[in-house]
């Protein structure tokens, strides 16, 4: 017995297709709906200020400070 092939049947399908155009910037515009609220700002009295500029100061504490200034800011002198 001789079997025959069953014949092969091609089907055509369409691709997808993009519109658009890539040469535009792809820019994001973040639009706010509604304003932030900043929180008061307080600000110490001039007599605190002074207090503080006017208060002792720790030795130890000071020279730390310095070092960190230095070594942060050596780059920039």
């Amino acid at each position: 017995m001789a079997l025959s092939a069953p014949a092969e049947t091609r089907i055509e399908m369409q691709g997808t297709s993009i519109i658009g155009n890539q040469e535009l910037p792809k820019i994001l515009y973040i639009v706010p709906w509604k304003k932030s609220g900043l929180p008061a700002m307080k600000r110490p009295p001039i007599a605190q200020l002074i207090n503080e500029v006017l208060a002792p100061l720790d030795r130890e504490e000071f020279r730390r400070q310095i070092y960190y200034h230095r070594v942060f800011f050596e780059n920039q002198y």
